[in-house]
């Protein structure tokens, strides 16, 4: 869990999640979760949060059934597929999800 001075004190990458979230044509829900996810696991380095940020967004995406690929949500966010590939699975287990194993 996260406290509410978290949500501000990452305002922009809250807006930026979201921004990704329009243009990868996601709902609500997809966008809550991101956050969720993102502010229970904000990194300390502010150069890791790009990456942190768009792993998020792209299990949030899994996890409410609105799938999309790693590199699309990569090129939403701004950063490397790889920085998601990399961090994804983590955010998840760390949420208490089980990431999918296809």
């Amino acid at each position: 869990m996260y406290r509410a001075s978290d949500r501000v004190d990452n305002a922009e990458w809250v807006d930026r999640i979201d921004d990704a979230r329009e243009s990868l044509d996601l709902d609500d829900e997809a966008f809550t979760t991101a956050t969720d996810l993102f502010l229970s696991a904000v990194p300390d380095e502010e150069r890791s949060k790009p990456a942190a940020a768009a792993a998020s967004l792209y299990a949030a995406a899994l996890i409410t059934g609105q799938e999309r690929a790693q590199a699309t949500v990569a090129d939403a966010m701004d950063v490397s597929r790889l920085s998601v590939q990399k961090r994804w699975k983590p955010i998840l287990d760390d949420a208490g999800f089980s990431p999918p194993t296809w």
